[in-house]
């Protein structure tokens, strides 16, 4: 897997489980691109010991939470062999119960993957067969149906997902929503019978947890280096001074981040005949353009030690019990390790890092639109008056940064104990890690609206060229969307912009012409 982690996404075609640590860029694959899953003869295997162990277990009679014991405060209840199918099918209908919206189709497809990859480990005793029948939805484009709501940190969107195993449930496929057990005949595959310790296995973990944290991480970190692109070419659109991007300004901060992301905004600016012409024009500029560096870098910061988190956890074994295996023989050990805590705390803090990147530039937005700031027409259009031009997106900013400052009070402070007080302590990663996902892609339109305006507001410096990488960043916007000499209808030019960031299109266009940005 390793050889798939400098590739886009959109150019790993199989991920291959069991050769190493997944990757952030093949969960990707997986979830949003339709990479198809593999398993290697190592994954058969450890999952094959891992489960004759389980078997080894139940003969032996052994004491097993979730095996031979209910769940929950029903520990105390002891499950005989004979009704252990029972058990884990009754788990699976039981904890069924999240409720609302359905999860996005990318967002079932990276917790899907996150249960190969974690029962995968050869530590939770599941066959085979049930995880060959989940690579088979992913394969199959088959996606559970899953309501959204209502999870602590796992078990009820979980349980949705394993109903389709056992042919029940609802799935989508070819965009209409049908009973699960009809789409399992239709591509020719069998529902499974869950045995003993599956289906706790398969609704227990920090999967969901996981899944949209790396989904969030990930557009957070395309986000950053959009950031980058949208403040150096605002900072040049605005007349700004280039004078804070002296590297020795940074060399006396002990942030290495800060020193990147300036550097970034220099390569992306040389050569450019607009900053030559005002970079003496003011002393210094507004904190949203002169502070680019400091904020941005504090942003990747951020970024950087949660992606360290993100990947350790998506490597690790977060079942209980943990199937310990020891030469010849093995323990089943009790813990905690479906804790969510780890990603929910750097969720969190990932929103208030995408909330202070929404901050800035919503303000530079402001900056480029207002004509008592900028030194440009209203709104940035000819005719203002008649013409409300980019007057209106600006709101739409900074309705989209109301909404990401709320999403940003964290979760994981709360704690509301479940199962007779036998779960006394809460995560709630799941919702931390859940508005992760919500505010990065507000960012990533508040980002596209600065990106519209900074790119408009670059047709007013004719005949003063922009620095030849902005310029290609123009000429890729105006392919989709043509400069705004009077109103129309702006909503479609925000979601083209919208999809050039989320597609990676403009990064890449970027780090074509000056290698990869600094992060």
């Amino acid at each position: 897997m390793t050889t798939n982690v400098c590739l886009h996404p959109k150019d790993i075609k199989e991920v291959a489980l069991g050769n190493g640590a997944i990757s952030i860029n093949e969960v990707i694959a997986v979830a949003r691109y339709g990479a198809i899953v593999s398993f290697t003869q190592a994954y058969c295997d450890q999952v094959d010991q891992s489960r004759s162990l389980i078997e080894k277990f139940l003969e032996e009679d052994r004491l097993i939470y979730g095996v031979t014991t209910g769940f929950g405060s029903n520990v105390t209840e002891v499950i005989s062999p004979q009704d252990a199918e029972t058990l884990q099918r009754n788990i699976v209908r039981s904890h069924a119960v999240s409720v609302g919206q359905p999860l996005e189709k990318e967002v079932v497809r990276a917790i899907q993957l996150m249960i190969l990859v974690n029962l995968g480990q050869g530590f939770s005793g599941v066959r085979l067969k049930v995880l060959k029948l989940i690579a088979s939805l992913l394969n199959n484009d088959i996606t559970p149906f899953v309501p959204g709501d209502g999870s602590v940190g796992y078990l009820s969107p979980e349980a949705h997902m394993a109903l389709v195993l056992i042919g029940e449930g609802k799935v989508w496929h070819n965009d209409e929503l049908i009973p699960g057990m009809e789409v399992l005949e239709k591509a020719g595959l069998e529902p499974v019978t869950l045995g003993c310790k599956e289906g706790l296995a398969l609704t227990s973990g920090t999967t969901s947890v996981t899944a949209m944290a790396v989904l969030a991480l990930y557009n957070a970190m395309q986000a950053a280096k959009i950031a980058d692109i949208t403040g150096a070419m605002s900072l040049e659109a605005l007349k700004g001074t280039i004078k804070a991007f002296d590297p020795r300004i940074h060399s006396v901060k002990k942030h290495e981040e800060q020193a990147k992301t300036a550097r970034n905004v220099t390569r992306i600016l040389e050569g450019s005949q607009i900053i030559d012409t005002y970079k003496e024009h003011r002393l210094q500029d507004a904190l949203s353009l002169r502070c680019i560096p400091q904020v941005h870098g504090a942003i990747k910061k951020v970024l950087k030690d949660t992606k360290i988190t993100i990947e350790d956890e998506m490597n690790s074994a977060g079942d209980n019990p943990i199937i310990y295996p020891e030469e010849e023989d093995g323990i089943a050990l009790m813990g905690g390790n479906f804790d969510g805590s780890y990603v929910g705390i750097y969720a969190d803090t990932m929103c208030i890092a995408m909330a202070n990147l929404a901050k800035i530039s919503e303000r530079r937005i402001d900056r480029l639109v207002n004509h008592h700031l900028s030194e440009l027409p209203n709104f940035l259009v000819v005719n203002p008056g008649l013409n409300s031009g980019y007057m209106i997106p600006q709101y739409t900013a900074a309705g989209l940064l109301n909404e990401i400052r709320v999403l940003s009070h964290p979760a994981t402070v709360d704690n509301v104990p479940t199962c007779a007080n036998q779960e006394d302590l809460i995560s709630f990663a799941y919702f931390a890690s859940k508005k992760a996902y919500q505010i990065s892609k507000k960012l990533e339109y508040i980002l596209a609206i600065e990106l519209m305006t900074a790119t408009q507001a670059m047709d007013f410096h004719h005949p003063l060229k922009p620095s030849p990488i902005t310029e290609s960043v123009y000429h890729l916007i105006r392919s989709q969307v043509p400069m705004v000499k009077e109103d129309r209808f702006f909503h479609p030019d925000i979601e083209s912009i919208y999809r050039q960031i989320h597609e990676g299109e403009v990064v890449q266009l970027v780090e074509m012409a000056i290698g990869e940005m600094e992060f």
